[in-house]
């Protein structure tokens, strides 16, 4: 038998044998979701189970079975307790599935004990994680969850007065003589770029609108091989904020997964700009921001919305640098739920251990998306 055919055996009995052993003992929370959990949901006859429970009626969106088998559900309504869950407001929560739980902690106490589960919710721009403090209680042979219940803030009804500066285009129309040219696109420049190799070669840089019109703005970028081949091609994709107003500036970076640097002779990079119609509104706020340390840095504050509309989605953009001014890390996060005028909503990006000792001084910006702009 050849080695080729020896490896190609190998590996189809490996992964048969994978296969025979996820069938055999499947993971309960993930079969429970994939089959709909019919005959996998349990009797809450033990906390634990009661929390699992809930948990798995929760990622099936069971939200009248899971209301009625709480502890606690003469404190609030039915759709209190799905708004808990899904936001008031469409915003990233959502549109978001829960992918997994984590039951950190869980003590039992006569007829009384107290849990602390990790949800894992899972949307497309990555993860979040929603942790909540649960009292579990017994009733007879039977175990219910009091749910801690999040109550989003009102606003009050009031007129708030907007002061901002604002960009329309227009261009040139059906009938403008031939050769007429549309408005000039605006002008983009790199500031800074260097590679760092992490794994796989990751780019950092910062990028300015130096015009005085604003710009839909993206960053590609090739990396070349010793011999003058292109090794990949990728683009900044959500590492960065793609409207620019005059002036802006955007930190970027772009992730080559598998790649090692001193493979790379060199980088091609390849701004790109259009003009776009864009306002100033609506202005974020960051308060409160704190970095913390070890063990798992973390750049924390608040996002508050200053204008009279309401923000579906806010993206919160750090970049990180040395004592010396130097670009050391660029990273994000997503506030999961909308932005209501004043009402303030926290945020966190994630810096990597090894880099915290680097990090000086921090800047933060961030993006933002309305449904009703579409």
């Amino acid at each position: 038998m050849t080695r080729g055919r020896l490896i190609a055996l190998l590996i189809t009995v490996a992964t048969a044998l994978l296969i025979a052993i996820g069938t055999m003992f499947p993971n309960p929370f993930a079969l429970a979701l994939a089959t709909g959990g019919a005959g996998l949901i349990r009797p809450p006859s033990s906390p634990r189970v009661a929390v699992e429970t809930l948990v798995q009626q929760i990622g099936h969106r069971e939200w009248r079975v899971a209301y009625n088998s709480l502890a606690n559900k003469n404190e609030f309504t039915e759709a209190q307790f799905i708004r808990d869950l899904t936001g008031s407001y469409s915003s990233l929560r959502s549109y978001s599935t829960l992918d997994g739980f984590d039951l950190h902690s869980l003590h039992v106490s006569g007829a009384n004990a107290d849990a602390q589960v990790s949800l894992r919710w899972s949307s497309v721009v990555g993860t979040f994680q929603d942790v909540r403090d649960l009292r579990v209680t017994r009733v007879g042979s039977q175990w219910q969850v009091a749910w801690p219940i999040v109550r989003e803030a009102r606003v009050p009804p009031q007129v708030i007065p907007v002061n901002y500066l604002r960009w329309d285009v227009i261009y040139r129309g059906p009938e403008d003589d031939w050769g007429a040219q549309n408005v000039e696109s605006p002008h983009v420049r790199i500031v800074d770029m260097h590679p760092v190799d992490r794994g796989g070669v990751i780019l950092l840089g910062e990028l300015l609108n130096e015009d005085v019109v604003p710009a839909f703005v993206t960053v590609k970028a090739t990396l070349v091989a010793k011999n003058g081949s292109a090794m990949a091609s990728e683009d900044a994709f959500d590492k960065m904020s793609h409207v620019l107003l005059p002036k802006q500036v955007t930190p970027f970076r772009i992730d080559f997964h598998d790649v090692r640097l001193s493979d790379v002779d060199s980088v091609q990079m390849d701004p790109s700009a259009s003009l776009i119609a864009a306002s100033a509104d609506p202005v974020i706020e960051i308060e409160d921001q704190k970095l913390t340390g070890l063990p798992n840095p973390m750049l924390s504050g608040r996002l508050v919305n200053q204008s009279g509309q309401l923000v579906n989605i806010a993206h919160a953009l750090g970049t990180f640098y040395d004592s010396a001014g130097q670009l050391v890390w660029v990273s994000d996060g997503y506030a999961n739920r909308a932005l209501l005028p004043e009402i303030p909503v926290p945020f966190a990006i994630s810096v990597p251990t090894d880099l915290y000792s680097k990090v000086s001084s921090y800047r933060v910006i961030s993006s933002t998306y309305s449904s009703n702009r579409l």
